[in-house]
């Protein structure tokens, strides 16, 4: 199997001191509580990176991008800029910048290294304390300059909010093109916020649900090129595949464990039962985790690895259990009305999300782990397979529009939705842990 990837390129970092002669209190930096039922976004300015002519303008635009699509910060238009930074290492004039209401400022430099590295550094200042927050550069290669701008704009959401970023992260998916009865679906990669797609299979076989490894650059995902399933393993950087097992019958959704060392999925047998299973990587042995006679499937593991959350129709219709991660304790946790699916555990391990069909409409939802709590984030026609940003905080899924699927993001308060540009129609994505 050909892989179309490039291997990720080492991106070294070093702090910048700061330039205040003595920190202020913490209380007196800006923050911003995305506990909150209702965030207002922060007013923050980003100039463009100076020395890097259209480069420098290429990375603050996509710095601003990443932190206007998460709904928390509201950039400020550069037209509305009174001071122009001419040396990004120099203190600004606060003033000017506070006439604007810009609550945080980001100036930033970058340049050419004798070996040819890229050099890129920013520094984030909280204009009402004047004072630098945060500064760091970084070196990287050509190749690695989105890479670079996405990095900068999880440090800022970072030291903003008190959480992880998740800019810095890919999604695998499925592109699909053609017509709606000769459908092509490839496995394809891209950035989160669309760029940089890549095809990591040439189309010629139905590929389905894959699926990042929580800690490394491997997915696992089903292909019919037998014309049976099967369930294969991929390393997005080499191209390696192996096949994960033969199974008898149908395989489907496969996950990993936490740790990487398992995969779990649900098999259908020739009896007519789907039932989950799990297999560990290094010896392929396979157990058992459940024995009914009702369809079980979509299992997910918790962050820990001690439970799994599965759909069952055991109770008449589909609905979400929860079990031990050796089968124990099966437990039904919601009973709402309507068909629940594709549940998946958050990475914090707070939430479980879940596509909902009831009314005649999709529902994406998520619900506290003990079933209490479900929330409705996003309704619509046909929409389903929610998957998490590495920080708990957003959902990407697919809604069927136009004619095909195409992916939307959407935060856990509902509000902040925004389509995923992608060239053709685009099904299943699966978000990448951060990158290394």
């Amino acid at each position: 199997m050909r892989s179309f990837l490039k291997p990720l390129l080492t991106i070294a970092a070093m702090a910048l001191g700061m330039t205040a002669a003595a920190p202020l209190p913490a209380w007196a930096l800006v923050e911003l509580n995305v506990n909150k039922g209702n965030v207002e976004p922060l007013p923050i300015a980003i100039t463009d990176f100076q020395g890097g002519d259209a480069l420098g303008a290429e990375i603050s635009d996509i710095v601003s991008a990443d932190l206007k699509r998460s709904g928390l910060f509201a950039p400020i238009d550069k037209s509305a800029f009174i001071e122009k930074i001419s040396n990004p290492d120099a203190q600004p004039r606060f003033d000017d910048w506070k006439v604007i209401n810009a609550q945080a400022l980001v100036t930033g430099s970058v340049g050419k290294e004798a070996d040819g590295r890229i050099r890129a550094q920013y520094r984030l200042w909280d204009t009402f304390a004047g004072q630098q927050m945060s500064g760091e550069q970084f070196f990287a290669n050509d190749a690695n300059t989105r890479r670079v701008a996405h990095i900068i704009a999880d440090a800022i959401y970072e030291r903003l909010t008190g959480e992880k970023g998740y800019f810095d992260t890919r999604v695998v998916f499925i592109d699909e093109s053609g017509a709606k009865n000769a459908r092509k679906k490839r496995l394809a990669i891209m950035d989160q916020d669309g760029a940089n797609v890549r095809y990591l299979s040439d189309g010629r076989a139905i590929v389905l649900t894959p699926r990042f490894s929580p800690n490394r650059q491997e997915i696992t995902y089903m292909s019919y090129e037998s014309g049976q399933p099967k369930v294969y393993l991929l390393q997005i950087e080499t191209g390696q595949r192996e096949l994960v097992g033969n199974f008898p019958g149908m395989t489907f959704a496969p996950r990993f464990s936490p740790d990487g060392q398992k995969v779990i999925m649900s098999l259908l047998r020739d009896d007519g039962n789907s039932n989950i299973f799990a297999m560990d990587l290094r010896s392929r042995s396979t157990t058992r985790l459940t024995n009914s006679t009702a369809i079980d499937t979509s299992p997910s593991y918790s962050p820990d690895g001690s439970k799994v959350v599965f759909t069952s129709d055991r109770g008449g219709r589909a609905q979400i259990y929860v079990m031990g991660a050796d089968g124990s304790g099966q437990t039904r946790i919601s009973f709402g009305d309507g068909v629940y699916s594709t549940p998946v555990w958050s990475p914090r391990g707070d939430l479980i999300a879940f596509t909902k069909q009831t009314g005649g409409e999709f529902q994406i939802g998520v619900m506290k782990t003990d079933g209490s709590g479900e929330r409705i984030l996003s309704s619509g026609f046909q929409q389903e397979g929610p998957t998490w940003a590495p920080n708990g905080r957003v959902l990407m899924f697919f809604r069927d529009a136009n004619g095909g699927p195409k992916l939307v993001s959407v935060d856990l308060t509902g509000r902040n939705e925004q389509s995923i540009p992608t060239s053709n129609f685009a099904s299943d994505p699966a978000w990448s842990p951060l990158l290394e």
